[in-house]
C-alpha cells in the first residue's frame, strides 16, 4: 500500500500491501453524485457492494478513463503504542491515483491536466479482497461509462495488492481495459503468504517462541494474540539490531536458539539464514551489502554485517504482512492457512549457502543451522494448516500471468513485499505465450504466405538500486534516517518514475502502440534508475520452488 507508514523501530519505510473476497452483486447502484464544477468534475458513489468510489473528469476529458487500485490495507486496527505499525485505522477512502510517498497527488494532477479522468474504489473490504475488488472495478468501469458516455478507453493501472486486482482484471474481463499497468505486483496468495510466514516461522522458532504465529483464535481472542505477535515480533527485531555486531542472541531465544548461540553461532547468521529462507532480499532501504565504514570494518561490514541488517529492514515488512494478512486469511478461510510441514529449508538456500558462506559463518554453522530447523528437530516444530481453510483460500482468485491487452510492469529490484520475481513469473508466463503466438502466425504464413506477427504486449521495467547506498557516519555507524534507497522498500517511486509508466500505459490504451525506440529510452533515462533488461532475470518466489 502506497500509504505506508514508518517502522520506527528500524527507520525503514513499510507497511504491507495486498487483498478481499466476496460475491458480487447484481444489485444496480445508484448514479454518482458530482458537484459539476470546472476545470474538474468530481463524483463520489459507491457500487452496488457498498464500496466508495470517486471520480474525477477534467473539462478537457479526452475519452479515457484511468482506473486506479489501491494496496493493501488491514482489515484491523492496529492501536497506538504498539512497534512498527502503531496508530492504523481501517479506512475505505477511494483513492484515484499513487500517492507519491504517501501523500503527493502530482500524478493524479498530471493525468488530470492533460485530459484524462481518473477514478478508484475505496473496496468493499480491507485486506486480501482481490476477488471482490475485481467485480467492484467492473462495475466502476460501467457505472464511468454510463455517467460519461463520451467515454472511448479505458486503462488500469494499481499497486501491490492493487496491481494484482489489476493484473486479474485484465486476466476476467480483458474487454472492459485497453491496456493495464501492474505495479510492484504482489503475487498469488499462497506465495506471498508462504514468504512472509517462512520468516515469521523462523523468528518465533529461534528468537521468541512465545510468538503464537498464526492459528489465531477466533472473534476478539485471536485478533488480540495478532496484536501481541506484532508486539513480540518487532521487539524481537529491535534486540537482534542491538547485537548484530557481536552475535548476541535476543533473551527471549527459544532452547533451540540457545543451544545453538552455546555452540557459538552469531545471532545475525541465523537471522540472515531466516531471510534467506524466506526469500528476502539482501538489499534494503540503507543497507547496499556493499559498502563498508573507512577503518578495519571496510571490508567485513559488507561480507558479513550489511546482509543481516537488510534482512532486519525487510524482515520488518515480511513479518508484519505474515501476522496481519494471516489473521485476515484465516478469518476468510476458516482455519490455520500457513504449513512447512514438508518444506525442504535446506532444498531452499542450496545456493544462497554458497554466496553468503562468510555472513552465514561457513558451511558448519549453515548444518547447525538448518539441522535446528529441520521437521526432524521436536525443538523446531512445524506450523500444520487446516485442509480445508487451504481449499478455501486457494479458491481465491489466482492470476496465470496470461497477457490479454498491453501491459507494464514496473517493480523494485529489492521490494521486500511484492519481490520482482512475482513481475518476472508474469514475464516467463509471456515469453511461453508470446511463442505460441508467433508459433501459430508462422503457421497461418503456410497457409496464407502472408506473415502477421503477433504484437508484443508487455514491457517490464525494473526499478533498480544505486550502485553503493550505504551511508557511515563519523564514528563508522550507518545511517538510517535518511529516505530509501531506489529500488528498495515497498513500491518506492518517485513521480518521474510513475509518469514513465502514465504516459506509456495511456499512449498504449489509446494508440494501440507502445512508445519505444529513443523517445522511450530518453523516459526511463530522465525518470533514473530505471531499465528495462531482457537478460535480468530475478528468482521467482520461493514458493514456485516447491510445485
Amino acid at each position: 500500500m502506497k500509504k505506508s507508514r514508518l517502522i520506527s523501530l528500524l527507520s525503514s519505510v513499510a507497511l504491507v500491501s495486498m487483498l478481499v473476497i466476496a460475491i458480487p452483486s447484481t444489485a444496480q447502484a445508484a448514479a454518482p453524485a458530482c458537484d459539476g464544477k470546472s476545470p474538474i468534475n468530481s463524483c463520489q458513489g459507491a457500487t452496488s457492494d457498498t464500496a466508495p468510489y470517486v471520480m474525477q473528469v477534467p473539462a478537457n476529458f479526452n475519452g479515457t478513463l484511468v482506473l486506479y487500485s489501491h494496496g493493501y490495507r488491514p482489515d484491523v486496527p492496529v492501536p497506538a503504542g504498539i512497534p512498527g505499525y502503531g496508530g492504523y485505522t481501517v479506512t475505505n477512502t477511494p483513492q484515484p491515483g499513487p500517492l507519491v510517498g504517501g501523500s503527493d497527488t502530482s500524478v493524479i494532477k498530471y493525468l488530470l491536466s492533460n485530459g484524462f479522468a481518473v477514478a478508484g474504489s475505496g473496496f468493499a473490504r480491507q485486506g486480501w479482497n482481490a476477488d471482490s475488488a475485481i467485480a467492484t472495478n467492473a462495475e466502476l468501469i460501467a457505472t464511468f461509462k454510463t455517467q460519461f458516455p463520451k467515454t472511448t478507453k479505458v486503462v488500469a493501472w494499481g499497486e501491490s495488492l492493487g496491481g494484482f486486482i489489476t493484473q486479474g482484471l485484465a486476466e476476467k474481463y480483458p474487454e472492459l481495459v485497453n491496456a493495464v499497468a501492474p505495479l510492484c505486483l504482489a503475487d498469488n496468495v499462497g506465495a506471498e503468504l508462504t514468504a512472509a510466514g517462512d520468516f515469521l516461522w523462523g523468528v518465533k522458532t529461534l528468537f521468541d517462541p512465545s510468538i503464537k504465529g498464526g492459528n489465531y483464535s477466533a472473534g476478539a481472542a485471536g485478533y488480540g494474540e495478532a496484536m501481541g505477535d506484532l508486539v513480540k515480533f518487532f521487539t524481537v527485531l529491535g534486540k537482534l539490531k542491538a547485537g548484530v555486531s557481536t552475535g548476541a542472541w535476543p533473551d527471549t531465544a527459544s532452547p533451540t536458539g540457545k543451544a545453538l548461540e552455546a555452540a557459538g553461532v552469531p545471532s545475525r547468521s541465523a537471522l540472515l539464514l531466516l531471510g534467506l529462507m524466506a526469500g528476502l532480499p539482501t538489499q534494503s532501504a540503507h543497507f547496499d551489502s556493499i559498502s563498508g565504514p573507512d577503518g578495519p570494518l571496510k571490508v567485513t561490514f559488507p561480507l558479513a554485517i550489511s546482509p543481516a541488517l537488510a534482512i532486519l529492514e525487510n524482515g520488518a515488512n515480511a513479518g508484519g504482512l505474515a501476522v496481519l494478512a494471516t489473521l485476515d486469511l484465516e478469518k476468510q478461510a476458516g482455519g490455520a492457512v500457513f504449513d512447512n510441514t514438508k518444506t525442504d529449508y535446506s532444498a531452499r538456500v542450496a545456493n544462497e549457502r554458497v554466496i553468503f558462506n562468510a555472513a552465514l559463518s561457513g558451511n558448519t554453522v549453515i548444518d547447525a543451522l538448518l539441522g535446528a530447523l529441520s521437521a526432524a528437530n521436536p525443538g523446531a516444530p512445524r506450523a500444520a494448516a487446516n485442509a480445508a481453510a487451504i481449499a478455501k483460500m486457494n479458491a481465491l482468485q489466482a492470476n496465470t500471468g496470461k497477457i490479454n491487452v498491453p501491459t507494464i510492469t514496473m517493480v523494485g529490484v529489492a521490494d521486500p513485499i511484492t519481490p520482482a520475481g512475482a513481475s518476472m513469473r508474469i514475464a516467463q508466463a509471456y515469453a511461453d505465450q508470446y511463442a505460441a503466438e508467433k508459433e501459430k502466425a508462422i503457421k497461418a504464413f503456410a497457409k496464407t504466405r502472408t506473415y502477421v506477427p503477433p504484437m508484443k504486449k508487455l514491457i517490464s521495467i525494473w526499478s533498480t538500486t544505486p550502485a553503493a547506498y550505504t551511508k557511515f557516519d563519523s564514528t563508522g555507524s550507518p545511517i538510517t534516517t535518511t529516505a530509501a534507497a531506489p529500488g528498495t522498500n515497498h513500491c518506492n517511486f518517485s513521480a518521474a518514475q510513475y509518469l514513465v509508466v502514465a504516459n506509456e500505459l495511456t499512449t498504449v490504451g489509446t494508440t494501440g502502440s507502445f512508445i519505444r525506440g529513443g523517445a522511450f529510452s530518453f523516459m526511463l533515462r530522465k525518470a533514473k534508475n530505471l531499465k528495462i533488461d531482457p537478460f535480468f532475470t530475478p528468482p521467482l518466489m520461493k514458493f514456485y520452488n516447491e510445485q
